[in-house]
């Protein structure tokens, strides 16, 4: 298996865990990983998982909340969408209260790792 292969697979699974109406980050799931310096690969991952439901990627945003990854799903507000199903309010391209929404995987999967 490729190293990026693996990596991918590991953020695979802690996207898995971010919580219904929550959202987290690429530097923060990258972080719980132990590669603080790769949000990016994060984003490549989350990129790559459109084919793949179970991956919620739509929970994964920028650091500022921006919905940045939006451009890679399908349709013009898909991203948008997905979160307002789940109660995220989004305004301009950005979560709504994204601090009170934050999922830190860090923190909430500690007995995880």
């Amino acid at each position: 298996m490729a190293a990026d292969q693996h990596f991918f697979e590991r953020v695979y699974e802690v996207a898995k865990k971010i919580p219904y109406g929550r959202v987290t980050s690429y530097g923060a799931i990258a972080r719980y990983l132990g590669a603080g310096r790769s949000a990016r690969m994060v984003g490549y991952a989350m990129n790559a998982s459109h084919s793949m439901p179970e991956i919620p990627a739509h929970r994964v945003v920028n650091r500022k909340g921006l919905l940045t990854g939006r451009h890679h799903f399908a349709g013009t507000n898909l991203m948008q969408q997905l979160l307002e199903s789940e109660g995220v309010e989004v305004q301009e391209h950005q979560v709504v209260r994204f601090e009170s929404l934050f999922w830190d995987p860090l923190s909430e999967l500690q007995d995880d790792r």
